[in-house]
């Protein structure tokens, strides 16, 4: 169940920067991802620790 969370909220949050800014980061896939390009990993933390917390 909580990896299940996490997993949704990484890619959800991938998916995100991806959207906003494609030039930047191109994500593919959603069970086994690929991954190309720059990551905002403070975004992505606090995704992860929101999740950990049972944040939205």
């Amino acid at each position: 169940m909580l990896e299940e969370k996490l997993k949704e909220a990484i890619v959800g949050e991938l998916q995100r920067q991806a959207d906003n800014n494609p030039q930047a980061l191109r994500v593919e896939g959603s069970t086994d991802l690929r991954v190309e390009g720059k990551i905002d990993l403070d975004a992505l933390v606090m995704v992860i620790a929101g999740s950990v917390a049972g944040g939205p």
